[in-house]
């Protein structure tokens, strides 16, 4: 997870979630560089409750994105790299 006032010495890339742009830094999980978009879900459960990071080290599965088409990868688990493409399972961006 993504300190909020670390020492960033990295240049931002550019990621992909949901079709929008975001920044990222080399390190990030796809979990800490959607949570810093102020996101804190994207993904449904199978009772549909939302989701989002919960365990942070890849056992409870709350954290499934699809990542350059390749579905339910842990966002915990998997890092960031320049120009990847994230797609959630949310329709509502206020998640």
């Amino acid at each position: 997870m993504r300190i909020a006032k670390r020492l960033i010495t990295e240049e931002a890339i550019t990621i992909t979630v949901d079709g929008k742009p975001y920044s990222a830094y080399p390190g990030d999980t796809v979990a800490s560089a959607i949570y810093a978009t102020g996101k804190r879900a994207w993904h449904r459960s199978r009772s549909n409750e939302a989701r989002g990071l919960f365990c942070g080290m890849g056992v409870c599965y709350d954290c499934l994105v699809t990542v350059d088409g390749v579905d339910n990868l842990r966002a915990c688990q998997t890092l960031v790299r320049a120009g990847m493409t994230v797609t959630t399972n949310l329709e509502s961006e206020t998640l």
